[in-house]
């Protein structure tokens, strides 16, 4: 008798590439946290507080904006059951998911015993703390503050000069030129807010970790527009997104990235595991920048 095949394991990667591309088509951002708070991370938070990671954080962007969520915290529905707490009937979570590897023994053409180890991503289930009712009163709503425009931000400035990085102000571009290994970035006084700035400077930092002295990021990028070119730039873009929710700062649109839009969306077609790629080099860029900050 024929053993029935098992049921084919559901692919995340092409799950996660679809939700993505979906709202790049309808004109939305999914890396643009929709909360701003007075803490210094406005990042996904879990029930414990720790901030979401890589692609998680695109993903949990992404659900809160499309739902309306004002809040950053997100908890499985057992951990809301173990907090005395209950999700309401009826509410639909939000997928996350966690690297996880299958180890296999097996024999090489040698015939000796070597393991195989073969990466996968396993989702799970969160909900948003606005889903949930019952909790206690340390997850109530945070407080949100704005800060002025007109003026720069002491401690981002000095989390920028930390780095270490050459940054040059003059004209009316942001770039980074890998020759020179320099940042260009126009006039602090030519961005209509001060969070366009650093949002901006983020972007452009973020490119500079790809330098091979760094982290040594290399798409294949050829010429002004190609395939390599639009990866770098998603992976800049998520990057910036990622500092600025580090910061507490809004992550602000360009207006040159509007068109990159069709070039992401034709690099997140024809590879649908790009997008966790791309958050997680993005992620790397900005724990290295991080990692050039003093000892608090």
């Amino acid at each position: 008798m024929k053993r029935p095949a098992a049921p084919a394991r559901p692919d995340i990667h092409a799950r996660i590439t679809q939700q993505i591309v979906s709202q790049l088509e309808a004109g939305v951002r999914p890396w643009t946290q929709p909360w701003k708070t007075k803490t210094s991370v406005s990042r996904p938070l879990r029930h414990d507080g720790t901030p979401y990671n890589g692609i998680n954080v695109v993903l949990l962007w992404g659900e809160a904006a499309d739902r309306g969520y004002t809040r950053s915290t997100w908890l499985t529905f057992r951990q809301a059951l173990a907090l005395g707490a209950h999700v309401r009937k009826g509410e639909r979570g939000a997928t996350v998911v966690y690297a996880n590897q299958i180890v296999r023994d097996e024999t090489d053409d040698t015939g000796a015993d070597v393991q195989q180890r073969i990466p996968f991503l396993k989702a799970y289930t969160v909900f948003n703390v606005d889903q949930i009712e019952g909790l206690p009163d340390r997850y109530d709503e945070p407080e949100t503050v704005g800060i002025n425009p007109d003026e720069r931000i002491a401690r981002i400035d000095a989390f920028f000069e930390h780095c270490g990085a050459e940054v040059r102000h003059g004209g009316g571009s942001a770039y980074y030129a890998p020759g020179s290994d320099h940042v260009q970035m126009p006039p602090f006084e030519c961005f209509e807010t001060a969070d366009a700035y650093y949002s901006t400077l983020g972007h452009e930092m973020t490119h500079w970790t790809r330098h091979p002295t760094r982290l040594d990021r290399d798409f294949g990028r050829q010429r002004f527009g190609d395939a390599g070119y639009a990866r770098e730039e998603l992976v800049a873009e998520l990057g910036a997104a990622f500092l600025c929710a580090d910061l507490g700062l809004a992550l602000e649109p360009r207006e040159d990235h509007a068109a990159y839009m069709g070039s992401w969306l034709k690099v997140l077609r024809d590879d649908k595991r790009f997008i966790v790629s791309a958050a997680a080099h993005a992620q790397r860029a900005v724990a290295w920048l991080q990692a050039l900050q003093p000892p608090p």
